[in-house]
């Protein structure tokens, strides 16, 4: 499926400090992601694969904070993120971030764009089977 919400970001200027807060403060659960400088959140309870068991519930991750992730970021499930892109642009915003794997791609692809009022909003494409 497109165009849901399906993860979400928030920056930290120090995420070992962030991480603590948010398991303290909410209970959220937190993996390091191996090779990565992120923290995967996990906010419900999750299946063998780490995938939200409750319809509707969404995890996110803990970032350095950066150029990119100032603020947090909403990221937008999507088919085809270079169609997104192309689409966004004709519609007036600007992809800051072109699409890129995750990793070694095994994870998927992500990307993120600038909205028409300058919202950074990520983009998320599920990797290739």
């Amino acid at each position: 499926m497109s165009g849901q919400v399906g993860h979400f970001e928030i920056p930290a200027d120090n995420v070992e400090r962030a991480k603590k807060f948010y398991a303290g403060a909410l209970g959220w659960k937190t993996t390091e992601v191996p090779g990565m400088d992120y923290t995967m959140v996990t906010t419900s309870p999750v299946d063998e694969q780490g995938m939200p068991k409750e319809p509707g519930s969404i995890g996110g991750g803990i970032g350095k904070r950066g150029p990119i992730l100032e603020h947090p970021v909403v990221t937008i499930v999507v088919d085809d993120i270079s169609a997104a892109e192309k689409t966004i642009e004709r519609h007036g915003g600007k992809v800051v971030r072109r699409k890129e794997p995750i990793g070694d791609g095994s994870m998927g692809f992500t990307a993120y764009f600038k909205d028409s009022e300058g919202n950074t909003v990520g983009l998320y494409q599920w990797p290739k089977s």
